[in-house]
């Protein structure tokens, strides 16, 4: 296994004691010191109204201006409720405050949780998400959007109407954020990037999670080769990834997986969240991926066993939205010191 690309994913969070202004610099001090480590990629999640980052370009351009070499990335935006081509816009303005180095992972998944505020629409949220997805694309693409054929359309008959700062190169840090097999195959049909998470839909009786995620991987390659005829761009996964150099970190990163595996996604809160709808009681076919903790020695062999992470071009380590600063640059830390270096991985200097 050779790992080209080492990030992490952060849903930079906050509790009631210190307030979101304390979580958001945190957040900011995390990618700096990951950037310090070598890491190549830093990631934020997008969640409505709870303790969690909701608004992830601001803060990443925010982020890009303490930063200088760190891909600074979205895990994921949903669809369902971007309007796509304020999205553009923003996105766009973002990338060129940070120098070329946004990467923009964008879900079309079927929750429409929030209907209530956001307004629902006449089709169900996977089409609509889709259907968002791809203006989104022709927008941030600088494809023509509309052209002025008339009257009071804020500019003269005529005009092609794009969306403006374009940033060149954008369109080809897109990715889409899959958790199924389907998901990955219509990434590759759009011309864009895969990244894939911790929650996987659709897997087989008796398939294990990293089962699933390679053979995803490989049906995006497959789909990719035959639609353009080229290499596919590079694959990232997310994972989470915990060595413990000492008895004390091993036994908290085996209460998170304990929490994890009774609690599912639920796991991890910070103080003030809301409280979960969603149990570890998963639906049939769906998964949340493992925890690989133990000694640095036993992780490293737990990681190159598991074919959804050999398979991987990226490795993105999921850190537990709970951890505070201090923790989360342990665990880079840990990471890029002992397993890292032993999956081929070497830190951008």
């Amino acid at each position: 296994m050779t790992l080209a690309r080492l990030g992490f994913n952060t849903r930079v969070s906050f509790g009631d004691d210190h307030g979101p202004q304390r979580g958001l610099r945190d957040g900011i001090a995390l990618f700096v010191a990951a950037e310090k480590l070598g890491y190549q990629s830093g990631w934020v999640y997008q969640r409505h109204f709870d303790h969690y980052l909701s608004s992830p370009l601001p803060f990443l351009a925010a982020a890009g201006q303490h930063t200088h070499r760190i891909r600074l990335g979205t895990a994921v935006l949903p669809m369902r409720y971007q309007d796509p081509i304020l999205l553009a816009e923003a996105a766009g303005t973002a990338d060129l405050l940070v120098g070329g180095r946004l990467e923009l992972a964008v879900a079309t998944g079927a929750n429409a949780a929030f209907d209530a505020v956001f307004g629902a629409v006449a089709t169900d949220a996977r089409t609509e998400a889709q259907r968002r997805q791809e203006r989104f694309l022709a927008a941030v693409g600088g494809e023509t959007l509309h052209v002025v054929d008339g009257p009071g359309q804020g500019a003269p008959p005529g005009t092609e109407l794009k969306v403006t700062p374009h940033s060149p190169g954008l369109l080809s840090r897109v990715r889409q954020g899959a958790a199924s097999l389907g998901s990955a195959v219509r990434a590759a049909e759009l011309g864009i990037g895969l990244i894939t998470g911790t929650v996987l839909h659709d897997l087989a009786e008796g398939e294990t999670f990293g089962e699933y995620q390679a053979r995803i991987i490989a049906a995006y390659r497959s789909a990719w080769r035959a639609k353009h005829g080229t290499t596919p761009p590079p694959v990232a996964v997310a994972a989470s990834i915990l060595p413990g150099p000492t008895a004390e970190l091993r036994e908290r990163y085996a209460a998170y997986d304990l929490q994890r595996r009774t609690e599912g996604i639920a796991a991890s809160r910070p103080r003030g969240a809301l409280t979960p709808v969603v149990t570890a009681d998963l639906p049939s076919g769906v998964r949340i991926s493992p925890v690989f903790h133990g000694p640095p020695d036993e992780v490293t062999a737990a990681v190159l066993a598991d074919p959804g992470l050999r398979a991987a071009d990226e490795v993105v380590l999921f850190l537990p939205p709970a951890f505070g600063l201090a923790e989360n640059v342990r665990l880079l830390t840990d990471l890029a010191t002992t397993v890292a270096p032993e999956l081929g991985w070497t830190p951008t200097a």
